[in-house]
């Protein structure tokens, strides 16, 4: 979405048409965990439900990491493409296909060797060890497709396109389907079958979004030859990438500890909750894709200079995320449990995850609006100042959740991360009062100028 459009278009209607399918997309993305764990959990059972909820913390590092360099990357990109400088997007793509593709495949082929003790680390239980520790390193192998899906998904959103990354994720996930069905189903694979069935699906993914990038964007074209990499690129890209990539990294492995506590509370729980954050994914994402409209909108108008658009820009924002994120916590309340339901959970699983969400759902709203600032704040490039406030939101997190374990028993999960949200929006809305206050401060003294 350029400027231009931005200008002729009410922001409420831009906004809505540039996050739409965004949602649509990370809907379809949530439906490979999705399949997965329907599919797991009806045709091999509970345990094997468990063994693939255990490795979400430990995948969610890799895809963490992988979204969080490319996200910082799209703010750099989207504010290079307001500014008009289309040769600059170009340089970045071309040179990150290189640098992020070859750091990726080299830390797949090392995670796949880690899979074991990262396992034992988390303390795992005894009973799914073995599926996780299958299902754990097959996905691996797909992160280098992950990564180059990422990289072209947020530079074709930042240059405005938020439709491509949906049709590269609705074929994905035809193909996800199918091969769950056949592998796991049909052939009796189990749990390795998912696994498997999930990589053919992103390398499918992968192939679609680039192909789709070339022939319909020419700013995405490049030669494949010596002159992909621009070295004098690279300095600036990583001051907007590493930073949300570094957060990201320390969220999962903090996840990952999170993870190992409530492995303690024994299989039921794992099942319970990693299951009930499949449907909390689904459900956040008008959510988050609304803070990252935001986020890439705020980019291209201050990269083209008009820092009074960019406020309408969060100020609308505000304004559409407090019902969406109301109307979710009411939807949430009351047909969570019944969702829970449908992977073939009992009943003491389908009684934890209900009062799981009975917990959580109650930090919607404030989670909401910590989105809406967060992308405010990241659109004007202080993405390192974000990453610090999330950094230090996972830190009170683990802390509660150790801490106040006494109070809530297992619902501490819940109860940790709602604090860990309201300290986001307490200190995103600080920052944004500061940098108003600065603003006011400089316009009085250029008026005395």
């Amino acid at each position: 979405m350029s400027t231009d459009k931005i200008k002729q278009e009410n922001i409420a209607v831009t906004l809505v048409k540039f996050c739409t399918p965004l949602i649509l997309t990370g809907i379809l993305q949530q439906l490979y965990n999705w399949v997965d764990a329907f599919i797991v959990g009806n045709v091999i059972g509970e345990n094997a439900l468990a063994a693939v909820g255990a490795v979400s913390s430990i995948n969610s590092f890799y895809i963490m990491a992988i979204t969080g360099f490319t996200t910082g990357l799209a703010i750099l990109t989207a504010q290079k493409f307001g500014s008009g400088d289309t040769k600059e997007v170009n340089r970045i793509l071309s040179t990150f296909v290189i640098v992020l593709g070859t750091v990726v495949t080299i830390i797949a082929v090392i995670a796949f060797f880690a899979a074991e003790p990262l396992l034992k680390l988390m303390d795992t239980p005894a009973d799914i060890f073995d599926w996780s520790k299958s299902y754990l390193k097959i996905i691996t192998i797909g992160v280098p497709f992950l990564a180059m899906y990422n990289l072209y998904a947020s530079t074709l959103r930042a240059i405005g396109d938020s439709r491509a990354p949906f049709y590269a994720v609705l074929v994905s996930s035809a193909v996800n389907v199918v091969l769950d069905i056949v592998f796991v189903a049909l052939f009796k694979w189990g749990v390795a079958g998912a696994a498997f069935a999930t990589i053919i699906a992103q390398a499918a993914m992968t192939v679609f979004i680039v192909l789709y990038g070339i022939k319909v964007h020419e700013i995405l074209r490049f030669k494949a030859d010596r002159t992909m990499f621009h070295k004098d690129c690279v300095k600036n890209s990583l001051s907007f990438g590493t930073p949300p990539m570094l957060q990201s990294c320390i969220n999962s492995f903090g996840n990952m500890i999170l993870q190992g506590f409530m492995n303690g509370f024994g299989t039921a729980t794992v099942a319970a909750v990693t299951t009930a954050y499949r449907v909390d994914c689904i459900a956040l994402l008008p959510v988050i894709n609304l803070g990252s409209g935001i986020s890439t909108l705020v980019a291209q108008n201050y990269g083209a200079g008009d820092v009074k658009k960019a406020k309408k820009v969060f100020t609308t924002g505000v304004v559409i995320m407090l019902p969406v994120a109301l109307a979710l916590t009411v939807v949430v309340v009351i047909f969570g449990g019944k969702m829970i339901e449908i992977f073939g959970a009992g009943e003491e699983v389908v009684a934890i995850g209900t009062n799981f969400f009975r917990s959580l759902a109650k930090f919607y709203v404030i989670y909401g609006l910590a989105m809406a600032c967060r992308g405010y704040i990241e659109g004007l490039g202080e993405v390192v100042y974000s990453s610090i406030i999330g950094v230090t939101a996972l830190v009170v997190r683990i802390i509660c959740s150790y801490a106040l374990k006494g109070v809530f028993d297992n619902m501490v999960i819940a109860y940790a991360e709602g604090i860990s949200w309201a300290l986001l929006m307490a200190l995103f809305i600080a920052r944004i009062a500061v940098k108003s206050k600065q603003e006011k401060l400089n316009n009085h003294s250029n008026e005395q100028l």
